[in-house]
């Protein structure tokens, strides 16, 4: 990844969470993998040094003091599309559908493997930069809806779009081919790049929320559901 010229900086990431034992298996194994790590223990600290750092991806804990994971979350989201990794010690899933549908990237429960969560930090750190920049179109269009992928920019009509970088993947994959019906795996295996296993309601949680954001752009028909199928690109304004 490459900020100042042709210099290559590593990624910089925030760790967020009130256990010191969790906060040190992250920075041996993050550092390890050649990133820069920097610590808050709880919500409020972690705000802070946000505003401080400019990570480039957030590993959040849930459950916390001065401020929970989610409302932290909710607090970065009004100002910034930061990648964020949210960590927590309960396996519900209403917990996941709600740390998702408000800005996260990705869920990880514990106990975990220090090993994946490096592996699940990498894919959202090259799909937020873009991937592979040289093989990708210049712009992808349908409808009023565009996407231009090497600036990672969305747009409907004159309306931008601000989407993570996990909904902004899921987009292109629709994108990519219109006609086609994608079934929930397939879009799960294009958007994460991984051998990730991820639910299909999580998955739905990431179309939702893509759809409640073209919505607001006046966007009512962007994304359809084919029971019992999946999902494909809607007519997006065309006529």
């Amino acid at each position: 990844m490459s900020r100042r010229g042709a210099s290559i900086v590593s990624p910089r990431i925030l760790i967020v969470d009130d256990d010191p034992h969790i906060r040190e298996v992250l920075r041996v194994a993050l550092g390890k993998a050649g990133m820069t790590v920097t610590e808050a223990a709880d919500g409020r600290a972690a705000l802070v040094r946000f505003g401080e750092d400019r990570p480039d991806l957030i590993v959040l804990d849930v459950g916390m003091p001065e401020f929970d994971g989610l409302e932290v979350c909710r607090r970065i989201r009004r100002t910034s599309q930061v990648p964020i990794l949210f960590l927590s010690a309960r396996d519900e899933e209403i917990d996941r559908i709600l740390g998702l549908e408000i800005g996260g990237d990705d869920y990880v429960t514990k106990p975990f493997s220090p090993r994946e969560l490096v592996a699940r930090v990498n894919v959202i750190l090259r799909r937020a930069a873009g991937g592979d920049r040289a093989a990708a179109p210049e712009e992808l269009l349908h409808g009023r809806l565009r996407l231009d992928p090497q600036q990672h920019l969305a747009r409907f009509g004159d309306t931008p779009l601000t989407l993570t970088a996990l909904e902004f993947s899921i987009l292109r994959t629709l994108m990519t081919r219109p006609a086609v019906v994608f079934s929930r795996e397939q879009i799960m295996s294009a958007a994460y790049h991984l051998n990730i296993q991820v639910s299909d309601r999580t998955i739905d949680s990431h179309i939702r929320n893509i759809r409640a954001k073209l919505a607001a752009a006046h966007c009512e028909d962007a994304i359809e559901t084919v029971h019992g199928v999946g999902f494909r690109l809607g007519r997006c304004g065309a006529p």
